[in-house]
């Protein structure tokens, strides 16, 4: 199974968008607080996320927490970040990776960079900032549910 981490995401309609991914692909979703929005169930299902029930949303206190909880489950991570050394289509994934997107603000801080198995990048045109976070969670998603057979284990084969 692939997971996403977003950490501290502070635009709370792209965080929308990634959970409606997650519960239409059959991934797991973990939020490391603090958010820059409410962030509870409740105020979800207020801004109208009706797949809240679809989706497997795992919360953490801090990045701390986060990251005990991955070493312990032996996932691997893999941070999407601008300044990525390698292409996400270059890499090979495995079940339990857990692909770390950043703030939307802000990305992530150093030390989470450096707690990272692998720095992934998007190839983009040169001039280009970045792509909007959900949009690039939707694209890896797709190439690790590719490489892993997710979309087969979806659609029950």
């Amino acid at each position: 199974m692939i997971r996403i981490a977003l950490y501290q995401p502070d635009i709370a309609q792209n965080t929308g968008t990634i959970l409606r991914l997650a519960a239409c692909l059959n991934i797991e979703a973990h939020i490391i607080e603090p958010a820059g929005f409410p962030a509870s169930d409740r105020a979800f299902r207020r801004a109208g996320m009706d797949y809240l029930d679809q989706v497997s949303i795992v919360r953490h206190l801090d990045w701390t927490a986060f990251d005990a909880w991955r070493r312990s489950a032996n996932a691997r991570l893999l941070l999407l970040t601008t300044s990525g050394a390698q292409s996400f289509l270059d890499f090979t994934y495995c079940d339990g990776d857990t692909l770390l997107f950043g703030r939307e603000s802000a990305g992530v801080p150093h030390a989470v960079h450096q707690a990272a198995d692998a720095r992934l990048i998007i190839p983009m045109r040169p001039g280009l900032r970045s792509l909007n976070v959900a949009v690039s969670a939707a694209i890896v998603c797709a190439e690790a549910l590719r490489q892993t057979g997710g979309f087969d284990a979806i659609n029950g084969r």
